[in-house]
């Protein structure tokens, strides 16, 4: 059994612990306000240029952008992985990354070639040990992120796909449902499908200037890029309300940790002391 000292250290060194933890899950939940914040700031913009690209793939077709034309054959696919660029966030990045090595398996066991841009500090290490051939990546984009440090990356997998490089592109990320829970989420990015823009109310019609192809491109391109941004905004929301709840666990277990060393110590303390008094009994029993 442990000495009191070394109890009475390990409580120490708990209680620092706690500390830590404690003040983490404050950060977090300040945190995790101002993302919620943010995400449902950015919702009303995507769901307004949904409905405008909407009807326009409905409005002109005579003109069918390459975003919106569903390829008969697979042969490669574009991954685009948003994880966290910090960890202590429970099992969030474990989740979505796990969904995604599930499914680079699969579509490799069906022939499938995959390149992966990475969005996050975390799913790039994650796509570097598994050895995937990473063609983008953007990491470190703080608490703000802004469109323009994610144009980039996000470029290059579009390019991809017009120039035939990509037959497909999937989007992964977690989303987020409420503060105790967020569920990882794999969409199809590109090609637009129906069930992505929905089908518009009425039909509407349109005077391209200057024509419908520059105006589509430009459209579908910035639909694309609030797609990804709105999921990267939930991805941050789902972070700092992971990593609330994982501190204010450690916290409570760090608590119970502390609570058990203290009744060892007490025990330790009260066996000491009568050992202690004992032989001071026996030995004036002797004399």
């Amino acid at each position: 059994m442990p000495g009191t000292r070394e109890i009475r250290n390990k409580i120490k060194s708990v209680q620092n612990t706690r500390k830590i933890t404690k003040a983490m899950e404050m950060v977090a939940a300040s945190k995790m306000r101002k993302a919620q914040e943010h995400m449902r700031a950015a919702r009303p913009y995507a769901e307004k240029i949904r409905n405008v690209a909407a009807h326009l793939s409905h409005a002109n077709p005579e003109y069918r952008h390459p975003f919106l034309v569903v390829r008969d054959t697979v042969k490669r696919i574009g991954i685009i992985v948003v994880t966290t660029d910090k960890g202590l966030c429970g099992g969030l990045n474990t989740n979505v990354l796990r969904m995604v090595y599930a499914r680079m398996r699969e579509w490799e066991s069906q022939g499938e070639s995959l390149d992966v841009c990475c969005i996050g500090n975390k799913g790039l290490g994650f796509m570097q040990r598994a050895r995937a051939n990473i063609v983008s990546e953007i990491t470190s984009l703080g608490d703000r992120p802004h469109m323009d440090t994610l144009v980039g990356a996000i470029k290059v997998m579009l390019d991809g796909y017009i120039e035939d490089r990509f037959d497909r592109v999937m989007l992964f990320f977690t989303r987020f449902v409420n503060t105790m829970r967020q569920e990882p989420v794999c969409e199809q990015l590109l090609p637009l499908s129906g069930d992505r823009l929905g089908v518009p109310e009425g039909s509407w019609d349109y005077i391209y200037e200057p024509d419908a192809k520059v105006v589509l491109e430009q459209v579908l391109t910035r639909y694309i890029e609030a797609i990804i941004y709105q999921a990267l905004t939930e991805n941050m929301a789902s972070e700092q309300s992971a990593r609330m709840v994982a501190m204010k666990a450690a916290s409570d277990n760090a608590a119970t940790v502390i609570d058990e060393l203290t009744l060892i110590y007490n025990k330790n303390r009260q066996a000491a002391i009568t050992k202690e008094l004992a032989e001071i009994v026996g030995g004036a029993a002797a004399v």
